[in-house]
C-alpha cells in the first residue's frame, strides 16, 4: 500500500512541476506579415480621351487676294471625333498639369459666296459653293485647379497653351454662273493654339478616375493648297480660312500611377 502511495505521489507531483514549466514559457505572438512594399510613382497619371468638336471659323478669303473677296455666310464645319492620350502629373489635392496630343477627326464644310460681277458691262449676281474637310493634330500643356470633391465628385478649371497643324483637303469651288470648277491638294499649317477647360470628374477607385469636360480651343488659322481649274490653270492663290474655334465636349478616363492596388494577405491569428 505503501508503495502506491507514493507513486501517486510521485505522479502528482510530475504533473505539477510540468504545469508550473508551462506556465513561465512566454506566449508566442501571431506571426506578422510585412506590409508590402509599394513603388513611389510621385503623382503621375495617365489619361485618354474621346469627343467631338463644334468648329466655326471668323473668316474665309483668298489669300493674295483679300481685299477683293471676303466669305461670310455658312461659315461653319461638321461635327468630328477627338481622340487624345496624354500623361499628366498631380502636385497635390487642388492642382495637376498635365501634356495631351489629339487627332481631331475630318470636319466637312461648306460656304457660299454671293457676289456682282460685270457680264458684258450688266451686273450679274453670282454664286460660288465652297465645300472640303479640315483636320488637326493638337499638342496642349495644360495646368488644372481642382475645386474640391463632393461625394466623389471633383468640379475643375483649367487652361492650355501648344500648337496646332490645320490642314485642308478636298477641297473644291463650283462657280454657278459659269459652271466653272476649281480644286486644290491638300495642305497643312502649324500655329499657335491655346484652350480653356471645365468639367466634373469622378473618382471611381482611388487610382480610376472618370471626366466629362468641355473645352474652349483656339487653333489659329489654315490654307489649301494652290487652287487650280479642270484645265490646271492657277495663279498661285490659297484659300484662307482665319480664326478656326471649336467648342469641343469630351468623355475622358485618368489613371493614377501614385495609387497602384495593393495586396495585402489576411491577418491569421490562433487561439
Amino acid at each position: 500500500m505503501r508503495s502506491v502511495k507514493s507513486f501517486i505521489a510521485a505522479g502528482a507531483a510530475t504533473l505539477l512541476s510540468s504545469a508550473a514549466f508551462a506556465a513561465d514559457m512566454a506566449i508566442a505572438p501571431p506571426p506578422a506579415y510585412a506590409a508590402p512594399v509599394v513603388e513611389d510613382f510621385g503623382g503621375w497619371y495617365l489619361r485618354g480621351d474621346i469627343g467631338f468638336s463644334n468648329q466655326r471659323v471668323k473668316t474665309k478669303e483668298w489669300v493674295t487676294y483679300s481685299s477683293l473677296l471676303s466669305l461670310e455666310q455658312d461659315n461653319g464645319f461638321d461635327t468630328a471625333g477627338i481622340f487624345g492620350i496624354g500623361v499628366g502629373y498631380r502636385f497635390n489635392n487642388w492642382f495637376r498639369t498635365d501634356v495631351i496630343g489629339q487627332y481631331r477627326g475630318k470636319a466637312n464644310f461648306h460656304s457660299t459666296d454671293r457676289f456682282v460681277f460685270s457680264n458684258a458691262g450688266v451686273p450679274t449676281a453670282g454664286v460660288d459653293t465652297y465645300t472640303g474637310s479640315k483636320s488637326e493634330w493638337l499638342v496642349l500643356a495644360n495646368a488644372y485647379a481642382d475645386l474640391g470633391t463632393w461625394w466623389c465628385v471633383t468640379p475643375f478649371i483649367g487652361a492650355g497653351v501648344g500648337f496646332a497643324q490645320n490642314t485642308i483637303s478636298h477641297y473644291v469651288d463650283t462657280n454657278t454662273p459659269t459652271g466653272g470648277v476649281a480644286s486644290a491638294p491638300s495642305a497643312s499649317k502649324w500655329n499657335f493654339a491655346w484652350a480653356l477647360h471645365t468639367g466634373l470628374a469622378y473618382r471611381v477607385t482611388p487610382n480610376f478616375t472618370v471626366e466629362l469636360a468641355y473645352s474652349y480651343v483656339s487653333l489659329g488659322n489654315a490654307t489649301t493648297g494652290v487652287v487650280s481649274d479642270f484645265t490646271g490653270f492657277a495663279n498661285n492663290n490659297r484659300m484662307g480660312f482665319k480664326d478656326i474655334t471649336s467648342h469641343d465636349l469630351k468623355l475622358g478616363v485618368r489613371w493614377d500611377l501614385a495609387n497602384p492596388p495593393v495586396y495585402a494577405p489576411p491577418l491569421m491569428r490562433k487561439g
